[in-house]
């Protein structure tokens, strides 16, 4: 990471991860099209307990990048020792987050989900697809942390496969469970949930050989595990930032959910169905982003500006190109993405799907290329940890504006206005992002290295 050509080495990292994540969001899509084939009112169940299951990637993502920054960070400044203390301190957050998921599912879901004021039969949908898919939530976070360890050593392989092989393993079980086909009984949202989670653990199990067989630069050995309160200071230092970051999502949806749910359910459905189809233009976003971070981050801790902006340039330019692509294809073919997620022998549902959703992902997708920068921009912060200006970006893209936002729109123009708050939000967190970034460069990223150059001299 130190020495390789840029271009190759940060595709060569982040290619698997972005395939993971395309697969991944396959995944996510055709989970949701078998869910809206057997009813409407289960895909409303589904995106109900949307926000929960949000909650617990933000939990999952944001301590993984602190544990992936900090050791990637560690390795730049050849620390072994505490690089390998990281990744033990991440899997034993993983599994204290799992057992909190444990209460939270089984105890708090049906608060949660009759906040919303739905229908008896969707909301007791929604409790019963919560109570496993978020009440088992420990396997999908030990994966998700066994991934972020690995791909802090620069190994994206075992990380992909885990995330193909929870996937196909989901989509082949999610029919068979929800429809009851061959020796499974129909389960509904609750087979899909099920479905879900044998999954989860199929990757969970791939990602622990991976950490603690397979890979060479780190020695992962919880036999010897002692908590170091510094060494979770230093994950959370990046990863609540992050956490805070991905759980302002969470706060999101449901608001916007709490906002939509006024108007129709269809509303609530389309945005739904937009966050699942987003995830095709997204997730290889995100994959480049993890494949930059360990890059970026130890350049930064190895003191090196020139192949730390370097990385920078290459993921920024990656990422414009593909959002460029998601707001082409968000243009053209808007009906063909929402015919997918729509029960066709109800035609009247079928017709209001459409007619509130072709202009609602015309509208947000105004805003795919702006958040291409607000992402590669809070890579530079996470890398070099300043995750709090991750979160000052977020809080005002998620809260402070798009929230806000939604509810004025709403309320003033009406449901179609609704989706201007995504585009409104996006330029103003571009431009916040960069306001941080110049100041972050000014007070230290532009004398990065230099002492060492004047020892060479």
């Amino acid at each position: 990471m130190g020495t390789a050509r840029m271009g190759p080495l940060i595709f060569s990292m982040a290619l698997p991860a972005m395939l993971s994540m395309l697969i991944n969001a396959l995944y996510n899509i055709v989970d949701s099209i078998f869910v809206a084939q057997y009813s409407q009112s289960a895909l409303a169940a589904v995106s109900l307990v949307f926000p929960l299951q949000t909650l617990v990637v933000a939990i999952g993502v944001g301590t993984g990048v602190g544990v992936n920054s900090l050791i990637a960070r560690r390795l730049g400044e050849k620390r072994q020792m505490h690089a390998n203390s990281a990744a033990e301190h991440g899997i034993a957050l993983s599994v204290v987050g799992g057992i909190v998921f444990l209460v939270l599912g089984f105890g708090l879901s049906g608060v949660f989900v009759n906040a919303f004021g739905a229908d008896a039969d969707v909301s007791a949908q929604a409790v019963q697809y919560s109570h496993v898919a978020v009440g088992l939530s420990m396997f999908i976070l030990i994966s998700m942390m066994c991934e972020k360890v690995q791909q802090s050593t620069g190994n994206m392989i075992v990380p992909m496969i885990q995330g193909l092989t929870g996937a196909i393993v989901n989509i082949i079980l999610d029919p068979l469970m929800i429809f009851g086909i061959g020796p499974f009984p129909e389960m509904g949202v609750v087979g899909a949930a099920v479905a879900t989670v044998i999954g989860q653990i199929c990757s969970m199990c791939i990602g622990l050989w991976g950490v603690f067989k397979h890979q060479r630069l780190l020695q992962v050995s919880m036999r010897r595990f002692k908590w170091r309160l510094k060494t979770v200071k230093d994950i959370y230092r990046v990863g609540l930032p992050g956490i805070i970051m991905q759980s302002i999502t969470s706060v999101l949806t449901a608001g916007l959910n709490g906002i939509l749910i006024g108007f129709s359910q269809t509303a609530v459905n389309v945005l739904a169905v937009y966050f699942k189809l987003q995830t095709f233009v997204f997730m290889p976003v995100f994959g480049l982003n993890q494949g930059a971070l360990p890059v970026m981050g130890y350049n930064y801790g190895a003191r090196n500006k020139k192949r730390l902006f370097g990385a920078y340039r290459i993921a920024l330019g990656t990422a414009v190109a593909i959002m460029l692509l998601g707001f082409v294809l968000f243009q053209l073919i808007p009906e063909p993405m929402l015919m997918m997620f729509v029960d066709r022998t109800d035609a009247a549902a079928t017709q209001e799907m459409l007619t509130v959703g072709v202009p609602a992902l015309k509208t947000i997708s105004l805003s795919f290329v702006g958040a291409a920068f607000g992402i590669i921009n809070s890579t530079v912060f996470q890398a070099t940890a300043r995750g709090m200006n991750s979160l000052i970006v977020s809080v005002c893209r998620q809260l402070v504006i798009i929230l806000p936002a939604a509810w004025v729109l709403g309320r003033f123009v009406g449901l179609s206005a609704i989706w201007y708050s995504f585009p409104i939000a996006e330029i103003a967190s571009f431009l916040i992002s960069y306001l941080l970034l110049w100041r972050e460069y000014q007070t230290e990223l532009k004398y990065l290295g230099a002492g060492q150059e004047e020892a060479k001299a």
